[in-house]
């Protein structure tokens, strides 16, 4: 009862569409495929394990860990050496703990990760995740999963933010200037895994805002951001950084939003104290 209850919520969903697209990109890609996923996953939820254990006092299933290392794995060359693979995954899960705000993880971890150990290993990113190996067809699969999960998750302006300002910056850069160096935005990997981080990494609620308004903003920020680095750095974790950058501005629009709840309140709790001394 309780694992059925889990997998309709928001983040059970998620995994079982990853999952889904494991399954299918494995298909195709053969065993390096579900290696990968196996060291990217298991040494993270173990010490996601070990973590909430101390925290919590209790055993609880690492479900966070779980989705971190998936994206992870979805995202570098499966054929990456294991331990990048692994100290990637393990990076994103020590910094859900280490960089926080007043409720949650200000960053995503998956993207955060990949950034900080890029300049470590200078891993290959093939987004296998998002099909891109497979024929056109299979972006109906990505479309199709991703939409769903937009949907269930409640992020519907955030990605047609992110999509709508990405591209609206590489079709206005291509007018301006060589066509030829932003051709590949519309063509398989970069389509697909601009599609893959709208569905599976804009949408993350722990990180990105809960209200329409806010998630267009987010969104907008992601895509400028995305396509600064592109444009200016070249450097192959540009949509993710874009994120970062996203994720930052988010953290302190709650922070902003947290003060100002408490600024409110304390007139209030100062005016009921002293009816009560009267």
């Amino acid at each position: 009862m309780r694992a059925s209850r889990f997998f309709r919520t928001p983040k059970g969903l998620v995994l079982v569409v990853l999952a889904l697209l494991t399954a299918v990109a494995g298909a195709r890609e053969g065993w390096a495929v579900f290696a990968a996923v196996a060291v990217a996953t298991l040494p993270a939820m173990t010490i996601d394990a070990l973590i909430l254990h101390r925290m919590k006092g209790r055993w609880a299933f690492p479900s966070g860990a779980l989705l971190t290392g998936l994206i992870v794995a979805m995202i570098l060359n499966p054929r990456s050496a294991w331990y990048v693979i692994a100290v990637t995954s393990l990076v994103g899960v020590v910094s859900k703990y280490v960089v926080r705000g007043h409720t949650a993880n200000v960053f995503n971890p998956a993207a955060l990760a990949l950034v900080a150990t890029f300049y470590v290993f200078n891993p290959a990113q093939n987004w296998w995740g998002a099909l891109p190996g497979l024929p056109l067809t299979a972006i109906v699969v990505l479309l199709a999963t991703g939409i769903y999960i937009t949907y269930k998750v409640n992020k519907i302006p955030a990605v047609l933010a992110f999509l709508g300002v990405y591209y609206l910056f590489a079709t206005a850069a291509a007018y301006a200037g060589n066509p030829a160096r932003f051709a590949d935005l519309y063509r398989a990997p970069d389509l697909h895994a601009a599609l893959y981080f709208a569905f599976f990494m804009v949408t993350d609620p722990p990180t990105s805002p809960p209200k329409h308004r806010d998630q267009i903003i987010f969104g907008a920020i992601t895509a400028a951001a995305a396509f600064a680095a592109f444009d200016l750095i070249g450097a192959a974790y540009f949509l993710l950084a874009g994120l970062l950058v996203a994720n930052a501005w988010e953290g302190w629009r709650r922070r902003r939003e947290h003060r100002s709840r408490v600024g409110l309140d304390a007139p209030r709790q100062t005016r009921g104290a002293r009816s009560v001394a009267a």
